[in-house]
């Protein structure tokens, strides 16, 4: 189920608050995780078994690494490795094994022994989930966290519909308070309203749009690869995954709101960055900070000198492009961002911010390399992505434009101005200054979210199924 559908919207998220509300709040934590189950087993309800597994492997080691890390760390450490081993196992398995398959059958002789697993398919948000039990199993031997009796609570945290499918990534003791005592009011319950209201039309009515523009300038760059498709390509599918990841994102953080829960925040205006090393600090902040305190910081950070801290950036691209999926052009985007980041640190950023000029150029310098970061991204053909940055400089193109591109460009502008705006704080902070000097203004607010609502809504009827980016990860 997503939460861009009619189901969701008008059937599941409508009945689900009517009975978590009525139940007594003893009771509100079972509800959460029985209809979270049902959430999440709506389209493959097979998967609902893995995850479960996967809660029960983490919850039983939690108690043994409780009791074992101040009287005997080393028995304490073998049960983490066993949770952990349990969780990463799953991953590997059902998202890596046919990757691992198709690689070694590149050897002659292996080509006829291997063949892939048929019907073997990636269970929806396995690496999000994955990520958040492992925080809870580490946070335990670390002692950041006491181990979590209950095992509804401990079902609850790694279930919870609003972040299951496509994060953020909420580690344990973020949520711990909050799985025992949370607040709920109506002014938190309005502010989960308009934030899932707004994520909702950041998708529908931006995000989709975009991804439509996207697929017409690829579908006609088979045919008529020009310079101002390459172009249209490359900013229509940045601005795209940002509305469709960062609206799924506005939803999630909503709709736990309206629970009760305090999610934290996953982008801050990311394509504002002066730099890459700055962007990867606003963009899916959830899965950097995850990929830092659980992977960089324990290899030793950058207090180990620059070698070691170029090759502790290596481990954690190597990983990240994995996450994202087991194909060659997640492995060479990871790549491509530690080059990026290696030069920066070797240097480069201290003078992208040694003043306003460099700044600016800055900007310019992470919002292209950026940019051609998501075609590497989102070209798992690594022949059809060398042929559309190519044609951002004019390569393979039979010239700088075309009559239809032309003109498809043209009607797209408005969109892509409009995307653009969005995409940095200007609209907020005009809002914010509106309702500073005409305080009735506010008054309008409830009007303006209708209005998005219904139009979102019209958008999600008459379109296409058009599922969120992020849940194939």
């Amino acid at each position: 189920m997503v939460f861009s559908s009619t189901v969701f919207l008008f059937v599941f998220l409508p009945l689900t608050l009517a009975v978590y509300y009525i139940v007594p709040l003893k009771a509100r934590n079972a509800v959460l995780f029985a209809l979270s189950l049902v959430f999440y087993g709506w389209g493959e309800p097979i998967y609902v078994g893995v995850m479960l597994l996967s809660v029960t492997a983490a919850y039983l080691c939690g108690f043994p690494i409780a009791r074992h890390r101040e009287s005997d760390p080393k028995k304490a450490k073998v049960w983490l490795w066993v949770s952990i081993g349990v969780e990463l196992a799953l991953l590997l398995f059902f998202k890596y094994t046919n990757f691992f398959i198709e690689t070694l059958r590149l050897i002659p002789p292996l080509a006829d022994v291997l063949s892939p697993i048929p019907g073997l398919e990636l269970p929806i948000g396995i690496s999000f989930y994955t990520f958040q039990i492992m925080s809870y199993s580490i946070d335990l031997w670390r002692g950041e966290t006491a181990v979590q009796r209950s095992y509804i609570a401990f079902g609850t945290y790694v279930s919870l519909f609003p972040q299951l499918i496509a994060g953020p990534i909420v580690r344990y003791r973020d949520v711990n308070d909050q799985l025992t005592a949370r607040v709920h009011s109506a002014d938190k319950f309005a502010s989960g309203v308009r934030r899932f209201v707004t994520g909702f039309a950041k998708k529908l009515l931006l995000g989709d749009a975009l991804a439509a523009v996207y697929a017409y300038f690829s579908a006609s760059a088979d045919f008529e690869r020009t310079v101002l498709s390459g172009w249209i390509m490359l900013i229509t599918y940045t601005l795209h995954i940002y509305f469709d990841f960062s609206g799924y994102s506005d939803m999630a953080i909503g709709l736990g709101r309206m629970l009760g829960f305090e999610f934290p925040e996953n982008f801050n205006y990311p394509y504002m960055a002066g730099s890459v090393t700055e962007f990867w600090r606003r963009w899916h902040i959830s899965l950097s900070s995850w990929f830092r305190e659980y992977v960089y910081i324990p290899l030793g950070g950058n207090r180990r000198g620059k070698g070691r801290q170029y090759l502790n950036l290596a481990v954690v691209w190597l990983l990240t492009g994995l996450w994202h999926g087991a194909s060659w052009n997640f492995v060479l985007w990871g790549v491509f961002y530690l080059v990026i980041l290696v030069i920066e640190k070797a240097g480069l950023l201290r003078l992208l911010e040694k003043n306003a000029v460099t700044r600016a150029f800055g900007h310019v310098w992470a919002l292209l390399l950026v940019g051609i970061g998501w075609m590497i991204f989102d070209h798992t053909d690594l022949s059809a992505a060398r042929a559309v940055i190519g044609s951002l400089f004019g390569a393979g193109t039979v010239g700088l434009s075309s009559a239809s591109a032309g003109w498809t460009a043209l009607h797209s502008l408005p969109l892509i101005v409009l995307s653009a705006l969005a995409a940095t704080p200007f609209p907020a902070r005009l809002w914010a200054r509106l309702t500073d000097r005409h305080p009735a203004a506010a008054i309008a607010e409830p009007v303006w979210l209708g209005l998005l609502l219904v139009l979102s809504v019209a958008c999600m009827v008459s379109g296409a199924f058009s599922p969120f980016l992020y849940f194939i990860f």
